[in-house]
C-alpha cells in the first residue's frame, strides 16, 4: 500500500472537525488554522501520566484566551494516566533517563510511547462518529502530526494513519461520515510556525502572547521552564529562531545561549548526548 500523499491527507477544509490537543506548538498552530478559517472545533487532549503534563495547563490557558477574544471551542481531557503504569518510554517514567539532543533515531527511540497515536486515534475517531451520526453531518479529525516526526516516531508516518484509518473504516458503521485532515503532513516546524502566524492575524490574536501558553520540552524544571537540549526543544528553538522571533517560553538559559546549543547539537545529531551530560 503506498504512503499517503499530500492530497490524501489534507482533503478540503472542514466544517466541523475533531483535533487532538496536546498544548504543544504543532496542535496549537492546526487549533489556529481551523478557527481562522471558520472550521467548528472538538477538541481531546489525553492525560496519559507524561512527564510533562504542564503542556495541558497551557493548553488551557489558550482556551480562556480564545474563547475571552471571541473563538471558543469544545473541549475535553481524557484521564488515560493509567497508561503510564502499562507503557514503558522516558515520557511517561520519571525514573528513566530523558536522552537530550537532536532527533538522532539511535537515543529519541526511547521517547516514543508504545502504540500512543494508534489508541488516542481511535477515541478520536469513535468520538468524531458519534458527532457525525448526532449532528448529520460530516466530520473531520484533525492532527497536527508533521514531516519532522515521521523518522522516529513510527505512529506519526503517513503509512501508519493510512493504514489505520482503513482499519477504523472495515470497523465500524457510518466511516464514510468521517475524514482525515493533516495539513502538516509534509511540512516542518518553521512551516507550522509560519501558518500559526498567518492564523493569529486573521484571529486578531497577538502571536507571543498565544505561543507562551504552549509547551514543547519534554524535560521541564520544577520553575517551569524548558530545558532547551531534549530533541522537542531543538526543533522548536530552530523554527523560532528561522522565524526572527525569540520563543517566548522561559529557558533554563538566556535565549542567544539556547538557540546557539541548538544549532550545535541540530550540527552534531549523529552524536546523542544523555541526561546530564
Amino acid at each position: 500500500m503506498s504512503a499517503m500523499n499530500r492530497d490524501e491527507a489534507c482533503i478540503e477544509l472542514p466544517g466541523a472537525a475533531v483535533v487532538a490537543l496536546s498544548g504543544g506548538m504543532d496542535s496549537t498552530s492546526l487549533l489556529l488554522h481551523l478557527l481562522a478559517r471558520g472550521t467548528r472545533v472538538f477538541g481531546l487532549s489525553f492525560d496519559y501520566g507524561q512527564r510533562h503534563r504542564v503542556e495541558i495547563e497551557r493548553l488551557q490557558a489558550n482556551i480562556r484566551l480564545l474563547t475571552e477574544r471571541g473563538h471558543p471551542l469544545s473541549w475535553q481531557l481524557i484521564d488515560l494516566t493509567d497508561l503510564g503504569g502499562l507503557l514503558d518510554s522516558a515520557l511517561t517514567k520519571t525514573e528513566q533517563p530523558m536522552p537530550l539532543g537532536h532527533y538522532a533515531e539511535a537515543s529519541m527511540r526511547v521517547t516514543v510511547v508504545p502504540n500512543r497515536n494508534a489508541i488516542f486515534g481511535a477515541i478520536l475517531y469513535g468520538h468524531a462518529l458519534t458527532l457525525a451520526e448526532r449532528r448529520r453531518e460530516r466530520i473531520s479529525i484533525g492532527l497536527g502530526v508533521h514531516a519532522g516526526d515521521h523518522a522516529i516516531y513510527p505512529d506519526c508516518r503517513p503509512e501508519f494513519y493510512q493504514r489505520l484509518w482503513a482499519a477504523f473504516q472495515v470497523g465500524n458503521w457510518g466511516s464514510e461520515q468521517i475524514e482525515l485532515y493533516l495539513p502538516y503532513l509534509n511540512s516542518d516546524k518553521y512551516e507550522i510556525l509560519l501558518d500559526a502566524h498567518d492564523s493569529c492575524r486573521l484571529l486578531g490574536l497577538d502571536f507571543t502572547t498565544v505561543f507562551r501558553n504552549t509547551w514543547t520540552s519534554y524535560l521541564p524544571d520544577d520553575g517551569g521552564r524548558a530545558h532547551g537540549l531534549t530533541g522537542s526543544d531543538v526543533e522548536r528553538i530552530l523554527a523560532f529562531h528561522k522565524l526572527g522571533v525569540p520563543d517566548p517560553i522561559d529557558y533554563q538559559a538566556p535565549w542567544d545561549q539556547v538557540v546557539k546549543a541548538a544549532q550545535s547539537l541540530a550540527q552534531n545529531q549523529n552524536k546523542p548526548m544523555a541526561e546530564g551530560s
